[in-house]
C-alpha cells in the first residue's frame, strides 16, 4: 500500500490559529508572525517538542500554560548556546590542525603523510587521499594555488599546507586511521588528553560542530557516537558524569571533555566562565534533558567563580 503524505501548506496566520487549536498561547500575533516568516514553523517545532505531551496523551497538544514565547526563548538559548560552543571547538580544532601537521613532519618531510604504511585501513586511506586530491584540485587558497602554480611532485602539497585547508572531517579520520599508537599519543599530548580518549572525542566534536555550522537544535541532542571519558586529570574525571557511556549521550560529557581542551591549549581563555553563566540563562532551567548533574556548578572544572 502506496503512503501518501497529504499535510497541506499554511499561512502564517493558519499556523498561529493552529498552534492556538492544539493548547498553545500566542499573546502576540505580530510577533508571531515575524518569528514564522524569518525562522519557520518546521524549525520552531523542533524546540516547542520539549512543551507537548507525550504522543497519544489524549487532550491538548500543548501542556497547561505554553506560550510562543517560551518557544523562542528556548529557541534564542540555543542559538547562543551553538555560537559559545563553535567557540570552543575551534580551540580543539586548531590544536588538532596544528599536532597532526608538525607530528607527521617530523616523520621525515611535508609528504610523509601520504606513505599508505602509516595507516590501519588502507582502502580508507586511499578514500581520504582520493578526497584531498579533489580538494586541492579545486580549492582557491592562495598558498594553495600557489604550490599547484609552482610544484609538480609531489602533486598534492605538504602536510601542514593540507591540515589547513582540509574539512575538520576529514582530519579526524587522517588522524584517527594512524596505525602507530605512539604517533597517535604524540599528536594527542598537547591537546591534554590520551589518544585512546581523544580519537573518539574527535569524533564527537565533529557532530557537534557539523550541528552548530548547520544551525542544528543543540541543546537536548542525542549522540550515537558518545566521547569515551577520561580517568585523568582527577578534576576532569570527577567533573565528568561517569555513568552516561551509553548511547544516544547527552551534551554535557561532550562539553565537559571540550572545556579541558580549551584550558589545556588556552589557559586564559573565558569560554568555560562564558559558557558556564550562558547555561545558568536556561530558561526553563531544564539543564537535566542535556545530561548536566544536578551538581554540575560545583564540580572542579565548572566551579569557575
Amino acid at each position: 500500500m502506496t503512503r501518501v503524505y497529504t499535510k497541506p501548506a499554511l499561512t502564517i496566520d493558519q499556523q498561529i490559529a493552529h498552534l492556538r487549536a492544539k493548547g498553545m498561547t500566542v499573546q502576540d500575533e505580530d510577533r508571531a508572525r515575524y518569528w514564522l516568516r524569518h525562522v519557520s514553523y518546521y524549525r520552531l517545532s523542533a524546540y516547542w517538542l520539549y512543551f507537548e505531551h507525550p504522543k497519544d496523551t489524549p487532550g491538548p497538544r500543548f501542556k497547561p500554560g505554553v506560550t510562543f514565547d517560551n518557544v523562542t526563548a528556548l529557541y534564542d538559548f540555543d542559538r547562543i548556546l551553538r555560537r559559545l560552543v563553535m567557540r570552543g571547538t575551534e580551540h580543539v580544532e586548531v590544536a588538532l590542525r596544528g599536532s597532526w601537521a608538525y607530528q607527521m613532519g617530523q616523520l621525515g618531510d611535508g609528504h610523509s603523510y601520504l606513505d599508505s604504511g602509516l595507516y590501519a585501513d588502507r582502502k580508507e586511506f586511499h578514500k581520504n587521499l582520493a578526497k584531498l586530491a579533489g580538494e586541492v584540485g579545486w580549492s582557491r587558497e592562495t598558498y594553495i594555488k600557489h604550490y599547484r602554480d609552482c610544484y609538480d611532485s609531489p602533486a598534492l602539497p605538504p602536510g601542514w599546507m593540507v591540515a589547513e585547508m582540509m574539512s575538520f572531517g576529514q582530519l579526524s579520520k587522517w588522524f584517527s586511521n594512524l596505525s602507530d599508537r605512539a604517533l597517535r599519543t604524540r599528536i594527542s599530548e598537547p591537546l591534554g588528553l590520551p589518544e585512546t580518549v581523544l580519537v573518539p572525542l574527535i569524533r564527537h566534536v565533529t557532530d557537534v560542530r557539523n550541528i552548530c555550522a548547520h544551525h542544528g537544535r543543540l541543546w537536548n541532542r542525542g549522540f550515537l557516537q558518545p566521547p569515551k571519558l577520561a580517568q585523568k586529570p582527577q578534576d576532569l574525571m570527577q567533573t565528568l558524569d561517569q555513568g552516561a557511556t551509553q548511547a544516544p549521550a547527552k551534551l554535557y560529557n561532550g562539553l565537559t571533555m571540550i572545556a579541558h581542551v580549551v584550558r589545556t591549549v588556552a589557559p586564559d581563555s573565558s569560554w568555560i566562565g562564558d559558557l558556564a553563566n550562558h547555561l545558568k540563562s536556561h530558561p526553563t532551567n531544564d539543564l537535566g534533558a542535556m545530561g548536566f548533574p544536578v551538581n554540575w556548578v560545583q564540580r572542579p572544572l565548572w566551579n569557575v567563580e
